[in-house]
């Protein structure tokens, strides 16, 4: 029974330090967000962090992968009963919009991949990292290129989030055409070439 008392709080610790990551994240990046700045805003000390995680990279990795899980999960929801596709457009255009008026997300990417390549540790979890997520959105998107030659809908999720998550999202706020507008430009461009 204490065994699992003892799970069960380091199952609460753990994911209290992701919770509360993200508002630490969006201040300092990835640089300035240091262990003792996320354990503190969590309540925890240093040694709390290290007891659920071997490095600040593979926390950052499990951040990412949650956030990733947490789109497809909110663009699912965005187009449950959905089947027209000006409807699908307009709403995933409007999402991209929104996810992209915070860049945290996309830029902390990649800090992490560029300091993973710099000190050799980028590896296969980094490779597959967004693969995921990009399937998942491939797959609710699916409906407006029933034609798709391509046997991988991750493709087309792919385009959906690195215009939403990408560098487009730090040079187009409030200048020229918005990520919601390129993101509208690639799927109406997608349907027209693979709708029915």
């Amino acid at each position: 029974m204490a065994r699992l008392a003892r799970e069960q709080s380091q199952a609460r610790t753990r994911a209290r330090l992701l919770d509360r990551a993200p508002r630490v994240v969006a201040r300092e990046g990835y640089e300035g967000a240091s262990i003792d700045k996320i354990a503190e805003a969590a309540g925890f000390s240093k040694g709390a962090f290290y007891s659920n995680f071997a490095s600040k990279e593979e926390f950052f990795l499990e951040l990412l992968e949650r956030h990733a899980g947490q789109d497809v999960v909110e663009i699912g929801r965005l187009l449950d009963g959905v089947g027209d596709p000006a409807e699908i457009i307009d709403r995933i255009s409007d999402w991209a919009d929104r996810r992209a008026a915070d860049p945290t997300w996309g830029l902390l990417a990649l800090e992490l991949f560029r300091r993973a390549r710099r000190e050799a540790t980028f590896g296969h979890r980094h490779a597959t990292l967004f693969r995921d997520q990009w399937r998942g959105v491939g797959e609710l998107l699916m409906p407006l290129a029933p034609n798709w030659p391509s046997p991988e809908p991750e493709l087309i999720g792919a385009i959906v989030l690195e215009l939403t998550y990408g560098a487009a999202s730090s040079f187009s706020q409030g200048q020229g055409p918005g990520v919601g507008d390129l993101v509208r430009l690639a799927l109406m461009t997608l349907n027209r070439a693979y709708g029915n």
